[in-house]
């Protein structure tokens, strides 16, 4: 009871400091929904019309190319960043390998350069590989870009689980790689699941790469759509409906938010022992 009381106060505070933010998202969410008189902050009708982008493409172009390119592009990251993860994090936490100490140094070091420093190198190996400009090319470089922080997670979670779980697995007979799959993975799933979902929404988020690297390409992702769309030099400009494409675009990441809050908060909790 005492604890609970001491903790209202910042409990307010942190009410206080987030009402303008959550008054921001009540007003963007009604303004989708809503007409309102020039120069008025109340709406004076409900409407659906700033929503018929999502069955008429005359309105801001088909959305459902890009949706499917970004869900493609988010989902082709969670496939690669987790198993790969899961794997070179598994060998640096259990294995002794040779400069074991200089490759997780190097890999800390490419997880402290920004992106934008690397362009140029990305740049031409993507044009000696024959992927510039491509949708794969993209994949794998923003993949690569976010290994050296899955890896370091995912050691983190390996270093936390007993070794007394995998010996015990090898003195009954099974193989490393059975053990890894079957007595080791269950313990860290938690790490594999805010692995994914940050993945996802790295994925889901990401504008620069698509924009520099593929820029004549025939496909985009839904951040180039939403750029396309916030043209305020177009005569058929809508500001109503740059924010319902904007919800759109947000709804899935907080969809994940909200039903995998709790396990998001894992990340930075190592392993399950037992």
């Amino acid at each position: 009871m005492t604890r609970n009381f001491a903790a209202w106060p910042i409990i307010l505070l942190l009410l206080v400091l987030s009402l303008p933010l959550a008054v921001m998202y009540l007003f963007l969410v009604v303004d989708t929904f809503t007409n309102a008189p020039a120069g008025s902050i109340l709406p004076s009708e409900f409407t659906l019309q700033h929503w018929r982008f999502l069955i008429d493409p005359a309105i801001t172009g088909d959305v459902w190319k890009p949706t499917l390119t970004t869900v493609l592009f988010a989902i082709s990251m969670v496939v690669i960043v987790v198993s790969v993860s899961a794997t070179a994090g598994y060998a640096l936490s259990r294995l002794v390998l040779p400069f074991r100490r200089f490759v997780l140094s190097g890999i800390m070091v490419m997880h402290a350069f920004p992106s934008v420093t690397l362009i140029i190198g990305v740049f031409l190996v993507l044009q000696f590989a024959g992927l510039y400009n491509s949708l794969t090319g993209v994949i794998l470089v923003k993949s690569s870009l976010m290994l050296p922080f899955g890896i370091w997670i995912m050691k983190g979670f390996y270093d936390a689980v007993p070794w007394e779980i995998e010996m015990a697995g090898v003195q009954d007979g099974a193989s490393r790689f059975t053990v890894w799959r079957r007595l080791i993975l269950p313990q860290v799933k938690p790490g594999l699941l805010s692995l994914a979902i940050f993945a996802f929404i790295d994925g889901w988020s990401e504008y620069m790469l698509p924009r520099i690297l593929a820029p004549s390409s025939d496909f985009q992702v839904l951040s180039m759509y939403l750029n396309a769309v916030s043209d305020p030099n177009s005569s058929t400009y809508n500001f109503n409906i740059f924010k319902s494409v904007g919800l759109f675009y947000t709804l899935p990441i907080l969809a994940l938010f909200i039903v995998f809050q709790n396990r998001l908060m894992n990340i930075f909790g190592g392993g399950t022992k037992g």
